[in-house]
C-alpha cells in the first residue's frame, strides 16, 4: 500500500510562497490594502500614494496638520497595521 504524505493546504501554500520569494511582496500588498480599514475616514480622505520601501511604509498625506498628528501616533499605526496583516511587515512609517 502507498504511504500518503498528507499536509494541510495552507501550510503548503505558505511554504511555496517562502520558497519562491513571494511571501514578503504579498504581505506588503496586504498591508497597503489594510490602510483604509485600519485608519479612519478623515485620514483616508487626505491620503495619497502609499508604498513600502526597506520595511518602511511611506504615506503621502495632503494635510500638514493631519501629517503632524499622525507623526506622533506612528508607533501605534505600525502596530495596528502589522497586527491587521498578522505579520511583522514594516518597522516604521514616514508621512510626506
Amino acid at each position: 500500500m502507498f504511504k500518503r504524505d498528507v499536509r494541510q493546504l495552507d501550510n503548503l501554500l505558505a511554504q511555496y510562497l517562502r520558497a519562491t520569494g513571494l511571501q514578503t511582496p504579498l504581505l506588503q500588498k496586504r498591508l497597503i490594502e489594510a490602510w483604509p480599514e485600519v485608519m479612519d475616514d478623515v485620514v483616508v480622505k487626505y491620503t495619497g500614494r502609499i508604498y513600502v520601501s526597506n520595511q518602511t511604509l511611506n504615506v503621502e498625506i495632503n494635510n500638514s496638520a493631519l501629517r503632524a498628528e499622525l507623526l506622533m501616533r506612528r508607533n501605534d499605526i505600525v502596530e495596528r497595521l502589522n497586527g491587521h496583516v498578522g505579520a511583522h511587515v514594516v518597522t516604521d512609517v514616514i508621512f510626506f
